[in-house]
C-alpha cells in the first residue's frame, strides 16, 4: 500500500453555512496532520469546492499582489484570497472581468477579527470560469450533499455532529432553509431565462 498523502475530498457547501463555521481542528498532533473546519451540519472540511457569482475583485496587497474575490451563491457570500503562493488562482482573480460564474477548490481559512469574532475565507487551489449550467448543477449537487449532511445529523455514531452539536448552537434546520432558498433560485433563473427568450 502506498504511503503518499492523499487529497482530502473536496466538500461542497453553500456560503451560510461555510461562514457560519468557524471552528477548525486537527486529528492528530502531527504538525503536517490536516486542519479541518467543521460544517454545522456535522461533516469536516479540509478542503471546500464553490461554484457561484464572482461579483468583484481587489488587489489588496501591499508589497506585492493578493487578491480579494467575492463569490456570490444563492444563500451568501464567500471571500477567496490568493497571492503569490497561489498563482494560478490569482492570475484567473487578475485577468477574469466579473461578474463569472467561477468554480474554486481550496482551503478553508478563519482568522479573528479585532472583535473577537471568526470570519472565514477560501485560499483558493484552482479557479476557473464555468458556464452557468456548471453553476446550477453544483446548487443541485450542494443541495443534495447538504441535505445528506443534515439526514445524518442524528445518527449516534456520527462524531462530526456530536461536535457539531457542542461547538455551534445553531439549528440544523436553518440548512434546510437554504437547500430550499438555493433551489428556489434555480426555478427563478430559469423563469427569467424564459422570459427574456
Amino acid at each position: 500500500m502506498s504511503s503518499a498523502p492523499t487529497r482530502e475530498v473536496a466538500r461542497r457547501v453553500f456560503a451560510r453555512e461555510f461562514n457560519d463555521a468557524g471552528y477548525t481542528f486537527k486529528e492528530s498532533d502531527d504538525e503536517r496532520a490536516p486542519v479541518y473546519l467543521l460544517l454545522p451540519t456535522g461533516e469536516r472540511a479540509n478542503r471546500v469546492f464553490v461554484v457561484g457569482t464572482l461579483t468583484e475583485k481587489e488587489d489588496v496587497g501591499e508589497d506585492s499582489e493578493y487578491w480579494r474575490g467575492r463569490v456570490v451563491d444563492p444563500t451568501g457570500t464567500f471571500f477567496v484570497y490568493a497571492g503569490q503562493y497561489q498563482p494560478e488562482a490569482a492570475s484567473v482573480l487578475r485577468d477574469v472581468e466579473a461578474p463569472a460564474y467561477v468554480a474554486i477548490a481550496g482551503k478553508p481559512r478563519t482568522y479573528e477579527t479585532d472583535d473577537g469574532s471568526i470570519n472565514v475565507s477560501i485560499r483558493p487551489e484552482s479557479i476557473s470560469v464555468v458556464s452557468a449550467e456548471t453553476r446550477d448543477r453544483w446548487v443541485v449537487e450542494t443541495a443534495e450533499r447538504t441535505m445528506d449532511r443534515i439526514e445524518a445529523f442524528d445518527d449516534e455514531t456520527n462524531e462530526y455532529a456530536r461536535m457539531a452539536k457542542e461547538q455551534y448552537e445553531l439549528p440544523v434546520s436553518r440548512y434546510k432553509q437554504e437547500v430550499l432558498t438555493a433551489l428556489e433560485s434555480l426555478d427563478d433563473s430559469e423563469a427569467l431565462e424564459a422570459d427574456a427568450a
